[in-house]
């Protein structure tokens, strides 16, 4: 083990010891979590680099890589949203048309260069947005359905449709699961750097090429999370049931 390596465990043991020890004091339980996040972290992007290796020796195995980011973004992104009916496959649909369409325009024009590492690392970056945006449209659509219960029986004991008694809440719920990769998008540059700008600068690109290779993976970000927080809000929003009632105490 080199003293870099040395020096970067060191640094990311103590980071992970000041986030517990700021929860513990705050009486936050989420110390495990972090702690755990952490490790997975370290294993899985290990796992990651092994992988990657054989991937760019054999280009034919990135569809494999591909299939599996994936199949756990959308396995984790329909835990998440499990309280919604056939939530595993709106998930999938969802997170396989908004990626689809992002990477497919990004690779098929090409707005980069066409190569093996631009797919993966554009897929990446795709699916894990799709993955967040179709958590937070589920969640969000889940909880506006608890909190106006009311307004939804109204508007079908009045002869709406499921769908039409539900068409507000799914749209606000696309809304807000849209407002962090806008705000991501509408401060690049002046708030924060993005890992992708800092990934290329430091993998050798100018700060021409980064910068278009971030701009490129921003727009594309918000193509993706649009169709994939629309198309879910549309398989979940016509609900069959509605969520029970909490009970008074």
């Amino acid at each position: 083990m080199t003293t870099a390596d040395v020096r970067l465990a060191a640094g990311l043991v103590l980071l992970v010891g000041i986030a517990v020890a700021v929860l513990a004091l705050a009486g936050v339980k989420q110390r495990r979590p972090v702690v755990t996040a952490g490790l997975r972290a370290g294993v899985q992007l290990a796992v990651v680099a092994a992988a990657l290796r054989g991937v760019f020796a054999a280009p034919i195995t990135v569809i494999a890589m591909i299939a599996v980011m994936f199949g756990v973004a959308t396995w984790t992104s329909a835990r998440r949203i499990r309280m919604h009916r056939h939530a595993y496959r709106s998930a999938v649909t969802a997170c396989f048309c908004g990626s689809a369409v992002a990477v497919g325009l990004i690779e098929g024009l090409p707005m980069l260069h066409r190569d093996v590492r631009s797919l993966v690392a554009v897929s990446g970056i795709v699916i894990g947005g799709c993955m967040t945006a179709a958590t937070l449209t589920g969640r969000r659509l889940a909880d506006a359905l608890h909190r106006r219960r009311d307004e939804v029986e109204a508007w079908l004991a009045i002869g709406a449709t499921p769908r039409e008694a539900v068409r507000d809440l799914a749209r606000e719920s696309v809304f807000d699961a849209l407002v962090p990769g806008l705000d991501q998008t509408r401060t690049v540059g002046l708030v924060t750097l993005p890992g992708a700008f800092v990934g290329a600068l430091i993998g050798g690109a100018s700060a021409v090429g980064a910068a278009r290779f971030q701009l490129v993976v921003l727009v594309g970000l918000m193509c993706a999370q649009s169709v994939t927080a629309v198309v879910l809000a549309w398989l979940i929003g016509a609900p069959a049931t509605l969520p029970a009632t909490e009970s008074n105490p």
